[in-house]
């Protein structure tokens, strides 16, 4: 009998892998442009160049500055950051923030090991660490589902340190490589040093899962709000003006903030919604990204 994680990248494989089979692996080539290992040939160098590729000995030969031309390696490292905090189970029921999370790490792990590439996972839940170690099969995507499917115990209520996130990334890929944070980022901790740190080794991308929850405040009457992560519980009215315009306010400047840190580390973030078509927020990402490129 299949597995859950089984049945899951079963379905994935159908409704979302072959749509997006190919279009994946030309949107992260290498993180360092021009330094494959298969020399192609010499053209003339132009002032857009990187002047540490001139062919010093041609350009002598010919009196023109010419440049060593490399094929650029595809294959690369990827690490999936998985977070597996209390906030991240906010959602409909199998439509929650970890759901979605859980359907983009068997994607991605799928869509990178099918090129080639090697796929390790770390997956972060209040200080708990366990790590999948970089892989290509399928057999390996299953076991990060196999993973995912395992539930840790809450560590008394306190809230996620992203910064402690990020910064055991960084002392697992040990070699540069592609390194994609899948959160809601919220919680605590000095997370833009962090991220300006593992962005300076690696080339970052963070994907932002986001459930109407995080956003609205509904409006039904007197209402008990609970801190996912801390277990903080509070009766408010849901319909009072003021506490919705603070509300509001609130969720404007956390996007401000977290807008501001990716900007400011040079990390492309895009915002995947929990009611959103998997499979079209991914290739919206691909297509972010491919225009980011110079």
């Amino acid at each position: 009998m299949a597995t859950a994680p089984e049945k899951l990248l079963l379905r994935l494989e159908w409704k979302v892998v072959r749509r997006l089979d190919g279009r994946l692996q030309g949107a992260h080539r290498t993180a360092h442009r021009g330094s494959g290992i298969d020399f192609t040939g010499l053209r003339p160098y132009t002032d857009a160049d990187d002047a540490r590729h001139i062919d010093w000995n041609v350009t002598a030969r010919l009196d023109e500055p010419h440049l060593r031309v490399f094929t650029e390696d595809r294959e690369l490292t990827v690490w999936l950051v998985l977070d597996r905090s209390a906030s991240m189970a906010a959602g409909l029921p199998g439509r929650g923030k970890h759901d979605v999370l859980a359907e983009l790490a068997l994607v991605l792990a799928r869509l990178f090991g099918r090129g080639g590439n090697r796929v390790g996972a770390l997956l972060f839940d209040t200080g708990m660490l366990r790590v999948v170690p970089p892989g290509t099969s399928r057999r390996h995507t299953l076991r990060i589902g196999a993973e995912l499917e395992r539930t840790s115990e809450s560590a008394g209520g306190a809230t996620t340190d992203l910064a402690e996130m990020l910064d055991a990334a960084g002392r697992l890929a040990r070699r540069r490589a592609l390194v994609v944070v899948l959160s809601d980022f919220i919680g605590e901790g000095d997370w833009e040093r962090s991220l300006q740190r593992l962005a300076r080794r690696h080339e970052v991308v963070a994907l932002r899962i986001v459930d109407t929850a995080d956003d609205v405040l509904p409006e039904a009457g007197l209402i008990v709000v609970e801190d996912a992560e801390t277990g903080e519980q509070l009766v408010v009215d849901s319909a009072d003006p003021l506490l919705r315009v603070r509300f509001r306010e609130a969720v404007d400047a956390r996007d401000a903030r977290l807008t501001a840190g990716m900007r400011r580390a040079g990390v492309p973030v895009h915002r995947i919604d929990t009611d959103r078509d998997l499979a079209e927020a991914l290739v919206e990402v691909v297509a972010r990204t491919r225009d980011r490129s110079p």
